[in-house]
């Protein structure tokens, strides 16, 4: 068995009620195979990135303490997307979705392999990431970049506006 490592994820959707869809796939992540939820962020409500003729997102970020390794778990993330009806094959890039777990980073680990990067390639620079994840991890380091707590501070983060909790 590998040992427990600490991965990052993002969470994100904005179609149907994509707060509830957020908060039920974090309770997923805690149920995933060999896998632990450490701490999860409150939410946060987000202009969309890239493609910006849609909706607002929602969204939020896990630390996961995970005895699997990078793919697999990634390939589980995937899986969470599928039971909340996503499919990957026919979305449009950055385009709306019912949800998005993104692996943001996985120990300190440098990955890149064919459909597999990580540390996500864009973390450095999206708010939408950065803003959830340091309310969970701070102090994490992005690997050839700093710190989640660092990274935040260089971009602007006015964007991101927490969500009430009964949201």
């Amino acid at each position: 068995m590998i040992p427990a490592t600490i991965a990052a994820v993002g969470l994100g959707g904005n179609l149907g009620d994509a707060a509830s869809t957020v908060r039920e796939a974090l309770r997923a992540l805690d149920d995933l195979p060999a896998t632990h939820l450490l701490r999860a962020s409150p939410l946060y409500r987000t202009a969309a990135w890239g493609n910006t003729d849609q909706p607002d997102f929602v969204n939020a970020a896990a630390l996961l303490e995970t005895r699997l390794d990078a793919r697999a778990l990634l390939d589980e993330l995937l899986g969470i997307e599928r039971q909340f009806g996503r499919e990957r094959e026919a979305a449009v890039q950055w385009g709306p979705r019912i949800l998005d777990l993104d692996l943001l980073l996985y120990g300190d680990a440098v990955i890149d392999e064919p459909g597999l990067r990580v540390p996500h390639p864009y973390l450095h620079e999206r708010a939408f990431a950065l803003v959830p994840l340091a309310q969970v991890g701070p102090g994490l380091q992005v690997p050839g970049r700093g710190t989640v707590a660092a990274l935040l501070r260089a971009i602007d983060s006015q964007g991101c506006v927490p969500l009430p909790l009964d949201a």
